[in-house]
């Protein structure tokens, strides 16, 4: 490998003045087999009162192992999480309730931050960053659009679902349909939620972890995933969805204070040479619009029109669904009432859209002056695997270059937004095969205890599987467009069936057929026979092809009986003229429901433009001040609690 560089030495922004006094000085280097490998120094010290430090870079070598005090805060994370779990494992081992729904009575801060934590995986840094190296700032619309599913949730749904009252979203289906079509839709549902969609998120968090892992622990894949899983595996099985909402609760700090810690240090990087020289570097100039440049075309319509009128209501994808699913729907069960239901989803809405990008972001524009091209990743890992050198690798490349103390903390933090996702996946997944699959349709008279057992087995189960596709994949950005295409045309179906009655089993059946069928015919058969198609145009085409199939079944075969749809009706207050046949029905037969008070749909119309006006000011405003225009990006934080204001004055007609 030859000699190590010499460091660079920078001063960080925290010195204040000309010189320190009294400073205390740590200096260390990392050796692996004997060999240096790497070495940090920090000086802190005080001048005026306030804290001084500087900083020594050097560049990375593979290899770099954690300090003692960075491991001492990876596991004494591990042992809270633990403990957590066996905290909890009493209560959840009353019944499959309590295991699955946490018994239905937590609050909504608790969690709207557990929906933001499962959101926080370790692939979620590297997805943005593979987005901003290829796209810039701007690409990251495919995901940003997804705030007005969420908002969509939050003001015409969260109060339906809590209302139904069932354990999970796919006990939905022989709530809202009838007949062995709403009980096949159920099982088959299940199993391909529980199972098939679940390994796939699993397999794509899982390789961040193997990225992670492999960069900043020399660590081979299989050994990063026995030892990551495993205590997740541990914790999930005790402690069921209480202990999981409260680790959440634990591993989002981490994750955030992680998060932001690596922002810090990668600015402060030699290469970097702090904020302002980031933001006017000509490689980076170019790439930190907020809106992509309309007369490159064909980036502007798959990055920003498509997402923004098109996928985020058409587009089925997990933690975005339209009108709510999964373990968002999971978590709003698990609220106290409605009121609290609705205001947990709106606090995960804005965390997760308004408050977390920006570091990741940072990172990412960082990254492109440490490692330009994908010649500098390898050389810089020639011991890593060829297949995982990708521009998501870029992240946790970043992340070689934290000091010791703030490399715990950053390394504690990937593990525990690993762990938040994985367990929700783990436990949601296990649900759907213990209460929609096993219970329904293989022992429906098995005790508590032996479906609690079956759900434990299970999660591990999901678990392996899962593992063994991650050592397959090859980046972040695949797994997000293999689900985006599974779910495409899906999601206006998810939005209309709490709103039409015509909807039934069958035509939801269609959907989920047709969008896998397209997603498979675009992955291994169009280009046998064509020239391949942009992501964009494989997109719309699933999307017209899987829409128009489900609203042609939905029209041609047998609705919904009566019967369950009238009880559906009286159940949720499901509103609209959607329902008008069912509610004039009610009213001849004396069984009139007054939709009226299932919410204001006029003030739900208007919190939803508040609540998108909101976040998006905020997170363009926090996005212009960093970038250096203070000015507009003051004008839109003031935007942002305007309309923040709006919705407190709808507070009352909402709630």
């Amino acid at each position: 490998m030859g000699l190590p560089p010499e460091p660079c030495e920078m001063d960080c922004s925290l010195r204040s003045g000309y010189f320190f006094l009294a400073p205390l000085a740590y200096s260390d280097e990392w050796r692996c087999n004997g060999r240096g490998i790497g070495r940090v120094s920090i000086n802190v010290g005080w001048f005026c009162g306030e804290l001084a430090t500087s900083l020594q870079f050097m560049s990375y070598i593979p290899g770099m192992l954690l300090q003692g005090i960075d491991w001492l805060i990876l596991l004494l994370f591990f042992a809270l999480s633990l403990g957590i779990g066996l905290y909890s494992s009493k209560k959840s081992s009353e019944n499959v309730q309590e295991f699955f729904k946490a018994g239905g009575n937590l609050p909504w801060w608790v969690l709207g931050i557990s929906m933001v934590a499962t959101t926080f995986s370790t692939d979620t840094p590297n997805l943005v960053t593979d987005i901003v190296r290829k796209n810039g700032v701007s690409g990251n619309w495919v995901w940003w659009s997804f705030l007005l599913t969420g908002m969509l949730t939050v003001f015409f749904f969260a109060r339906l679902w809590k209302r139904s009252g069932v354990l999970t979203d796919i006990e939905f289906y022989e709530l809202r349909y009838s007949g062995r079509p709403a009980s096949f839709l159920r099982g088959f549902r299940a199993l391909y939620l529980g199972i098939f969609f679940n390994v796939v998120i699993i397999s794509g968090v899982s390789l961040a972890a193997i990225k992670i892992g492999g960069v900043l622990l020399g660590l081979s894949p299989l050994p990063v995933l026995l030892i990551s899983g495993f205590v997740t595996v541990l914790y999930s099985t005790l402690g069921g969805l209480r202990g999981v909402v409260f680790t959440d609760f634990l591993q989002f700090g981490l994750s955030l204070a992680g998060a932001i810690a690596a922002a810090w240090v990668s600015v402060n990087h030699p290469a970097v040479g702090g904020l302002d020289q980031l933001i006017q570097h000509p490689d980076i100039t170019d790439k930190l619009n907020f809106i992509p440049d309309i007369n490159h075309w064909e980036l502007f319509l798959a990055v920003f029109l498509i997402p923004v009128f098109v996928q985020w209501w058409s587009v089925w994808y997990p933690g975005s669904e339209p009108g709510g699913g999964g373990f968002i729907v999971q978590r709003m069960l698990a609220a106290k009432n409605e009121n609290h239901a609705l205001s947990s989803i709106m606090l995960f809405t804005i965390v997760h859209y308004a408050i977390r990008p920006w570091p990741w972001i940072l990172v990412a524009l960082c990254s492109i002056l440490v490692f330009p091209d994908m010649d500098a990743l390898r050389d810089a890992f020639p011991n890593a695997d060829a297949s995982i050198v990708q521009d998501d690798m870029a992240y946790p490349a970043m992340l070689s270059f934290m000091p010791v103390g703030i490399m715990g903390l950053v390394v504690t933090s990937l593990v525990a937004a690993y762990m938040s996702t994985l367990s929700t996946m783990l436990n949601l997944g296990s649900s759907y095969v213990v209460n929609d699959f096993y219970q329904r349709f293989i022992r429906p008279d098995a005790s508590q205890k032996h479906l609690i057992a079956v759900g434990r087995l299970t999660t591990i189960g999901i678990m392996v599987v899962g593992g063994y596709v991650a050592l397959h994949l090859e980046n972040a950005l695949q797994t997000f467009g293999i689900l985006l295409q599974i779910g495409a045309g899906t999601g206006l179906i998810y939005i209309l069936r709490w709103y039409w009655w015509r909807i039934n089993a069958l035509s939801e059946l269609v959907a989920m057929a047709a969008s896998f069928l397209v997603a498979l015919y675009f992955a291994f058969l169009h280009e046998l026979y064509f020239e391949p198609l942009p992501n964009a145009a494989e997109l719309i085409a699933g999307i017209l092809f899987t829409t128009g199939s489900w609203v042609l079944t939905a029209y041609w075969t047998r609705a919904t009986d009566r019967e369950v749809l009238v009880a559906f009706v009286q159940k949720t207050k499901a509103p609209g003229p959607g329902w008008k046949r069912i509610h004039a029905y009610l009213e001849k037969t004396g069984q009139k429901v007054d939709t009226r008070q299932y919410f204001d749909f006029q003030a739900a119309l208007l919190a939803f433009a508040a609540g998108i006006t909101a976040v998006y000011a905020f997170l363009f405003g926090t996005g212009s001040i960093l970038f250096g225009n203070p000015g507009s990006g003051l004008l839109l934080l003031l935007l942002a609690a305007t309309a923040f204001g709006v919705l407190f004055l709808l507070k009352k007609r909402l709630l």
